[in-house]
Order: C-alpha cells, then structure tokens, then sequence
C-alpha cells in the first residue's frame, strides 16, 4: 500500500530535499510492502482513537532513521491531536512532521489550519508566506537534463494546477490574517509578506486598502503615498487607492498637497460614475466622500466659494447612504457657507449635521454656536 501526499518521492529523495534545502514541493511516499506501509496498514485498521494515536507514536520510534515515515507519522499524530481538540499539541507535532518535510504543502495547509483554530494570526502567516514561496517556486524550476522543453511545461503547468487549491486556501487564510489584525504596525508587516509570497494576488485592491489604512493609522505620509503611488501604477482606478491619496493629501500641510488632493478627489470622481445608470450605493458613497475632499482641498486653496457646488454634491450623495461621511460634509458645507457669511445656509445644515452622534458632533456644535452669534448680530 502507498502512502502518497500530493506526489511521489522515494525516501531517499525526501532525505536529499531536506539537506539540500530545495524550495519545491515535497512529497512523501510510503513505498508498499516495506515494513513501514505494513505498521501505517496495521494503524489505520485500528478504531480506537486513543491506540491509534500510541501507535503512530511507537511507528515513528521503530522508524526513526526513515526521515519520510517519521514525517508522515509526526503528521498524523498531529492530526489526531487536532481531531481531540488538543490544539497545541497538534501544532507540536505539526512542527516536527514539517521540520522532516519543509515544502510540503499538505503540511503547510494542515499547519495553517490548526493556527486558524488557535486564533493565532502570526502563525497563520508564518505557514501562508511559506506556502507561497514553496508554489512560486514550481514556476522557478529549471529544466532537467533529457525532459523536452515541452514535457517541462506540461509537468510544470500539472505542478502549479496540483498545488492550486493549497495556494488558494493559504492566501486566503493570509488575507483573513491581515483583515482581523487590529494593531496597524503588525498588520502592515503582514501585508509586506503577503505580497511576495502572492503575487497579483484575487485580493489584490483589498490588501492596498488595508495597507493604506495601516499606515494612515501609523501617520506615515510619505511611505502611504509611496504606496499609494505604486498601486495606481499598475492599477489607475483603483477608487479606494484613490480616495486614500486624496485624503492624504488634503491633511498633509505642505505646500501643492491641497492641489495634488484635488487632483486625486476628481479623478475618484470621474472613476466612481455616480451619475451612471448602474451606479451602486458604493460607487454613490466613494463619490460623495470624493467630493467631499474635493471641496475641502479647495478650501485650503483659499478657493471656498468654488468648494461649495462640490461640497453640495458630497452632501446629496451621502444623506441617507453614510451617516458619518455626511457629517463631515455637512460640517464642511456649513464653514464654507460660514466663511462666505451666507449665515443662513450654514445654519440649516449645520443644524442637521449635530443630530449625527461621532466625531464631527462636537465641533459642528461650536461652529453652530458661533453661526448664530454672527446671525443675532446681524439681525
């Protein structure tokens, strides 16, 4: 009976891998009718879980000097201890079946597993980023001695269509990592490794997303406009990238940032189409928070009067749709309308905007107040 986890290598080209260090993917074998498949027959016949798992433990004893059946048999002990709900054992074992088989994926996965079971986002990343390293690597491969350049192709394209799955579950499993990682600095460092190990990633507009809110969190301006800069490179319509940059920009006090904020803003604009026909609540909220900055770098620009059409439509577009995007418009609106002196306007929507619990509450309150100082005054 064989013993096959995702292709075959004999023993002794699993022991040449492991010393060698290569990075393609390992695969264990069994061979059948050596006493090792004979022992593996006699375990998987049992029923009792408990026995079993003592005999996978005395398998991997008996075979010590088989650096394929200790993997395989560290492997499944592992597994027993996942399926008992013994999860740091299970992770124990885990690590020696992938110290005796680095770059096998069926191990990486089942490592990644149990991680996400522990809840434990660092390990998670820890198998993902080697996962995808060991994939990457197939397509790295040279071409042996004897193999037609297109027996090399169909092998390589077999390899990469194999290991599919595996790479899908890992990025996935990453992704989730850096999605539910609270703290901005660790994220960031995950999203770093993510990168390399998957490139041109499904989730790709989603990890630039995150990676930019990581470091606005940080307040790292110049690395998040770096960043910025290299996903509109290769993707120029990227509207969350997008509004990212312009809002980075409208809070970055040096001079021509306000420009280069309505620049950004505008072309957010142009790429969400809200007034299409097909235009969702999403594309209609990212061009109401567009307009938004659009009118605020304006403003910073000393061009308030021309802010207000923009801040008007930023207010249409997000009543109803985004309370706290509206609040900020609103807000917006009501100190350009204050500036022009037009007390009225400013007024009115002010007054809407202080029912809006968050953050703008506050200060839309104080410039309220002072709104109808200037207007008892003026009466």
């Amino acid at each position: 009976m064989k013993r096959d986890q995702r292709c075959v290598l004999a023993a002794a080209v699993l022991q040449a891998c492991c010393l060698f260090g290569n990075a393609q993917v390992d695969k264990i074998v069994i061979p059948a009718g050596t006493p090792e498949d004979q022992a593996l027959t006699a375990i998987t016949n049992e029923q009792d879980a408990q026995k079993r798992l003592a005999m996978y433990q005395e398998f991997v004893q008996k075979f010590s000097a088989n650096p394929a059946a200790v993997a395989y048999g560290d492997w499944q002990i592992s597994q027993t201890y996942q399926s008992a709900g013994d999860l740091p054992k299970a992770m124990e074992f885990g690590e020696k079946s992938l110290a005796g088989s680095p770059h096998n994926l069926d191990i990486i996965v089942s490592q990644a597993n149990i991680a996400q079971q522990m809840k434990d986002n660092a390990k998670v990343m820890q198998y993902a980023e080697l996962g995808g390293e060991v994939v990457n690597s197939i397509a790295k491969e040279a071409k042996p001695e004897g193999e037609t350049d297109q027996e090399f192709a169909t092998r390589i394209a077999e390899e990469k269509n194999a290991a599919r799955s595996s790479y899908e579950f890992l990025e996935a499993a990453a992704f989730n990592s850096i999605a539910n990682e609270s703290n901005a600095k660790t994220r960031m460092a995950y999203i770093e490794r993510f990168t390399p190990a998957f490139p041109d990633s499904r989730f790709q507009d989603s990890i630039a997303t995150y990676a930019m809110m990581s470091l606005s969190e940080l307040k790292d301006t110049a690395r998040l406009i770096s960043y910025g800069e290299k996903v509109l490179a290769s993707n120029p319509n990227s509207l969350p990238t997008l509004l990212l940059m312009a809002n980075t920009y409208s809070e970055d006090p040096r001079p021509g940032s306000a420009a280069k904020a309505a620049t950004y803003a505008q072309k957010a604009i142009d790429v969400a189409k809200a007034d299409a026909p097909d235009a969702d609540r999403s594309r209609k909220v990212s061009a109401g928070v567009a307009y938004s900055t659009l009118g605020y770098a304006l403003m910073k620009q000393d061009k308030t009067a021309a802010s207000i059409p923009d801040l008007k439509s930023a207010v249409s577009l997000l009543k109803g749709e985004d309370d706290q995007s509206y609040a900020v418009a609103g807000y917006r609106l009501g100190y350009a309308y204050a500036k022009l002196s037009k007390v009225s306007e400013a007024r009115e929507v002010l007054t809407d905007v202080v029912k809006i619990a968050g953050p703008v509450q506050q200060p839309a309150k104080d410039l309220l107040l002072k709104v109808n100082a200037a207007r008892s005054k003026g009466n």
